[in-house]
């Protein structure tokens, strides 16, 4: 059973943190608290590990502030996804095990998520295909740390879809990620990789 801190932790971070509206605004611990059926303790012991984690801001006697990412923390998130995802090709090409039937099977579902209302879904497809593949790295420490960037990657993402278009893009894109693995062709599918996420440091920077 979740405690308060960790209910509150999960709701902050999956729901209040990807919420657009959201964006640039302060938190009120009550309002949340109300909202879950915890005390303010919780809430603001949550607030306390999302402030190490650098995806919130606590200002003296103002509180918590969700400040939109800046652009180099942007550029930073995609370089690092960079190094992980063409590692992770590289290596399970190399070892023969890419997860192909897998990210098939992800793909497919969310091809099924298009449209603004289903933004949040489809971004967490989007992750789920992406952390497929680096997660057949077997790496646990790897996996990890590509499973942390999840939210600073949403937060700017949901924007962007919520504002319409992109998703036949991406789809495109991650048709394209796959194809060079399903063919053993790492080189394909680095490239792949790399031309997605130049695409998605563009649309991030415009949003």
């Amino acid at each position: 059973m979740q405690s308060g801190r960790e209910k509150a932790y999960a709701y902050l971070k999956d729901s209040v943190l990807t919420d657009p509206e959201m964006q640039d605004r302060f938190l009120s611990e009550q309002e949340i608290a109300d909202r879950i059926g915890v005390s303010r303790t919780p809430i603001r012991e949550a607030l306390l590990l999302l402030a190490a984690e650098d995806l919130v801001r606590l200002v003296p006697k103002r509180g918590a502030h969700i400040a939109p990412l800046s652009g180099r923390e942007i550029t930073e998130l995609i370089e690092m996804r960079r190094l992980l995802e063409r590692f992770a090709a590289a290596h399970t090409t190399a070892a023969g095990t890419a997860p192909v039937d897998e990210m098939a099977a992800l793909l497919a579902g969310q091809e099924r998520l298009r449209g603004a209302d289903r933004a949040k879904e489809f971004l967490a497809a989007d992750h789920r295909f992406h952390a497929a593949l680096v997660d057949a790295v077997g790496n646990s420490l790897m996996s990890r740390q590509y499973a942390a960037l999840r939210s600073r990657q949403s937060r700017a993402g949901v924007r962007v879809l919520h504002r319409g278009g992109h998703q036949d893009e991406m789809l495109a894109e991650h048709r394209r990620i796959l194809d060079g693995l399903a063919a053993g062709d790492a080189a394909a599918a680095c490239a792949a990789i790399d031309s997605h996420l130049q695409a998605t440091r563009r649309l991030l920077l415009a949003a």
